[in-house]
């Protein structure tokens, strides 16, 4: 049987679907409307063999524009077709090329399963300074053992500003077997030091395919 009333105690309101139940403007009773900090589901790409990631707003209902102030893309099981290869993004301020000019820090923390080594580190092999290169988001991922994997999120913020930089801030954590199996967590800043509209995202590999996994894009107010 629907509701047609919610009550309960001094709640009385009636539902609305997809609504949420709050405090009104006046703080003196309650309504529906809009959650704030909801995220909203975009966009699941998923790799298979695939040379490129690519979420461009007004295609394939993909939204990067005012909608919604912050985007995340979360990256699950990412697998390279290439030894050695790196998971990298870039960001495309108009045009065809994914060159938005970038500046950004990067450090990295270590583990392996044996214990026999750990430790944290600056990289200074995949900082950017006033860059046009696509931004690294992980230390090497050995793809010699088929359940080698990446895992993290992306955030962009605010990509449609016309007035201000477009800053970024990524996570990425991959099951390292290099030359001793563990774990390796890289964690990415930065900013598109552009004032032009962000209109697409794109995520690629450094060397070769990206084997399979997904990226799925969604929005926050």
């Amino acid at each position: 049987m629907a509701l047609n009333k919610l009550k309960f105690s001094s709640i009385n309101v009636t539902p609305v679907a997809n609504q949420a139940i709050k405090f009104n403007s006046s703080a003196n009773g309650f309504e529906t409307g809009s959650a704030g900090g909801a995220i909203t589901f975009i966009k699941k790409l998923t790799a298979s063999s695939s040379s490129t990631l690519s979420f461009v707003d007004g295609s394939s209902d993909v939204v990067l524009d005012n909608t919604y102030k912050e985007y995340i893309f979360y990256i699950v099981n990412i697998h390279g077709a290439t030894d050695d290869a790196e998971l990298q993004v870039g960001f495309r301020d108009g045009g065809s090329d994914y060159d938005a000019t970038k500046t950004s820090t990067n450090f990295r923390a270590y583990h392996f399963e044996s214990a026999s080594g750990a430790g944290v580190g600056y990289q200074t092999t995949r900082d950017l300074a006033q860059s046009t290169s696509f931004q690294s988001l992980g230390q090497l991922q050995s793809s010699q053992d088929n359940d080698s994997c990446g895992v993290g999120y992306l955030h962009l913020f605010n990509p449609s500003s016309t007035t201000f930089v477009k800053h970024y801030i990524a996570q990425y954590s991959h099951h390292y077997t290099y030359n001793a199996p563990g774990v390796v967590d890289n964690y990415t800043a930065g900013y598109c030091n552009v004032t032009a509209a962000i209109d697409a995202v794109q995520f690629k590999m450094n060397s070769g395919n990206i084997d399979s996994g997904t990226i799925t894009l969604y929005g926050i107010n």
